[in-house]
């Protein structure tokens, strides 16, 4: 039998496997293979855990191997791997030199063939209890993809660890149940093969087949009164999957309605939720009791936040906000107090839909693809543009603000909403969540259908196939594609926005209607005339 524990560094992570000799000598336990502190540490962890268990630990002298030896193992998660392979090396050094006695354990065989692997996680308290750690998610998927079948967890992670399909999974509350199991074959368990899909919480509703989360009445739309043009460009994102940019005067409802916009989205689809879980669990983020992640994730990382913060790394080269908002919204509100860099390091992540980071000579790929969402005011004092209030900044503070998120971000921005400051006269109900969520999930049941993806996600390629265009389309694009100098990309940016809004009307061709309403969207608007 091998042990196998996992070593986490970035997404990927690295298998490492367990061994352990047992020689004769002055008792004493030797780690080697690159073992950081928290795991030289384990060493009084498992010997003191062992032996509060009622367990007998090994009087030789013990030689713990992790391999690759040129890799840096960090983490209290091998206490477990470590003392079971401590306990199993004793056992069979036992039944090697003296007949093996039955009544010692219940089966009379390891229930696992001597060539067979298994992965164990976990951090051993000096009583024997096993606490749960985090990256099972990100372990087990390893493990399952390096060929091994059975896994023994802490309790508290066992379902985390079986929404990998086909692996066989022991939740252990101490070091004895963990031992134990290695001679129960049925001790292991896998996930409900009658569930295909995670399953939706209460209330959850089906709209067009789209299934939807239930509607918080503090996050329903209902409430954005006098905002209409706003709504629309959210939900013509939210069917699209495009990025957003709302700019107006401070108290005109920016902030109110893009923290609503996650209530016009559907849950995560099986093969979204796996990646977005494996990251949230790498960053130690999934709640206890739920082992999956199926709502889509929305960030929103305060003004002060670094580059590195935004983007990934540590020592541990953990996932970034924008990793931890894959297949999900970034939203960074007030946008321009953001750092410079912070803002230029999305440009990269938005195109490719990831991010490398690299750290002491190794790097790692985090997925990021992110829908960004950006509120800001039109200028320094907020008034710029405003038919009630007098602005107090200079042509040249309007130009240095706007500079800061310069032209290449702004260009991969499609939706460009700018908001007015002036209060309705009447206070009038708007469009209820549920209203807006019927488009929505027509456009995404069509988009699936048709080429698997958002729209947003279009290649070239796919925009010639998909993105056909009447007569009318044609040359208002053309006409708007000159008068606004749009670029390439603007473009392209102006077909998938139409696409999108022909599909939430269930049109084949993208007409004139749609192509205006995403012309109007694109072409630079207000203060943002200052980035032609």
């Amino acid at each position: 039998m091998q042990i196998f524990c996992f070593s986490p560094f970035g997404y990927e992570g690295s298998l490492v496997s367990v061994e352990v000799d047992l020689r004769r000598g002055i008792p004493a336990v030797d780690i080697v293979g690159l073992a950081d502190g928290a795991i030289k540490e384990s060493r009084e962890r498992m010997r003191s855990a062992i032996m509060n268990s009622g367990l007998q630990f090994p009087p030789e002298r013990v030689l713990i191997n992790l391999s690759p030896a040129d890799l840096k193992k960090e983490g209290a998660g091998f206490d477990l791997a470590i003392a079971l392979a401590v306990l199993t090396a004793k056992e069979k050094l036992e039944r090697d030199e003296t007949a093996f006695d039955p009544d010692a354990i219940e089966s009379d065989s390891f229930s696992i063939a001597s060539d067979e692997s298994i992965l164990v996680m976990g951090e051993l308290e000096l009583n024997g209890k096993i606490r749960p750690v985090r990256a099972i998610h990100a372990a087990v998927s390893t493990a399952y993809d390096g060929g091994i079948r059975k896994c023994i967890v802490p309790k508290a992670n066992a379902e985390e660890a079986r929404e990998i399909d086909g692996m066989m999974v022991f939740g252990a509350e101490d070091v004895v149940e963990a031992f134990s199991s290695l001679f129960n074959p049925a001790a292991f368990s896998s996930r409900n093969s009658e569930i295909e899909d995670a399953e939706f919480p209460e209330g959850s509703l089906c709209i067009d087949g789209i299934y939807f989360p239930p509607v918080e009445d503090e996050n329903d739309f209902k409430y954005v009164s006098g905002q209409e043009l706003l709504v629309r460009g959210l939900q013509i994102a939210a069917a699209g999957g495009h990025n957003v940019i709302a700019f107006g005067p401070p108290g005109c409802g920016k902030t109110l309605s893009m923290m609503r916009y996650s209530s016009l989205l559907p849950f995560l689809t099986r093969e979204e939720s796996q990646s977005v879980t494996r990251i949230w669990s790498i960053a130690g983020l999934l709640c206890p009791g739920k082992n999956t992640v199926l709502k889509v994730p929305f960030r929103m990382p305060h003004q002060t936040a670094t580059t590195e913060g935004i983007c990934g790394g540590g020592p541990h080269c953990l996932p970034g906000e924008i990793s931890l908002a894959h297949n999900g919204i970034l939203f960074l509100d007030e946008a321009a107090e953001f750092r410079s860099s912070a803002l230029q390091m999305l440009r990269v992540p938005l195109e490719s839909g990831s991010i490398t980071l690299s750290r002491a000579g190794r790097s790692t790929v985090f997925p990021a693809s992110f829908q960004l969402l950006l509120s800001t005011n039109p200028c320094p004092c907020g008034n710029f543009g405003s038919s009630e209030k007098i602005c107090l900044c200079s042509s040249r503070s309007v130009e240095q603000y706007w500079r800061k998120f310069s032209g290449p971000l702004l260009d991969r921005i499609d939706l460009r909403i700018q908001v007015e400051g002036k209060a309705p006269k009447e206070s009038q109900p708007g469009i209820s969540s549920a209203e807006l969520r019927k488009k929505i999930a027509s456009a995404i049941r069509i988009q699936r259908k048709r080429q698997g993806k958002k729209n947003v996600f279009l290649t070239p390629s796919e925009i010639t196939r998909f993105c056909r265009l009447t007569e009318e389309a044609r040359k208002l694009l053309d006409k708007s594609s000159d008068r606004y100098e749009f670029s390439p990309r603007a473009v392209s940016g102006c077909l998938k926005l139409a696409r999108t809004i022909a599909d939430m009307e269930s049109k084949e061709e993208i007409d004139g209607v749609s192509m205006e309403e995403a012309v109007k969207f694109r072409k630079p608007q207000g203060a943002m005339e200052v980035m032609k």
